[in-house]
């Protein structure tokens, strides 16, 4: 029985050592560059949205009207705890439609 329990043990602690070898191969992530658009409150936005998510997140949006982007700054204050004031609520609303909105109030 011992010499099973015995067994048992080396198997688990080779086993486990291969597996934990392999995992120190390391992986590469590739960097990808989303760059904004330069205009008033860019720093402002970039520094409210890049906090959480990557601009990349925010350019698949597609161009959107005032109202849409007005609605997704305050679903990420309100559900996401996005840490933007209530003030430069406007601001990044303006950023956000006059460089990636499509001409629509609504």
């Amino acid at each position: 029985m011992r010499s099973i329990i015995k067994l048992t043990a080396a198997i688990i602690v080779c086993s486990t050592t291969a597996t934990f070898a392999d995992s120190n191969k390391g992986i590469k992530m590739p960097y990808i560059e989303f760059p904004m658009k330069p205009g008033k409150g860019m720093y402002s936005t970039k520094g409210k949205c890049n906090m959480c998510h990557s601009w990349g997140y925010t350019i698949n949006q597609g161009p959107q009207s005032k109202a849409f982007w007005r609605k997704k700054v305050i679903k990420m204050i309100e559900v996401f705890h996005a840490p933007i004031k209530n003030e430069d609520i406007e601001e990044v609303v303006a950023y956000l439609y006059a460089n990636y909105g499509n001409g629509e109030e609504e």
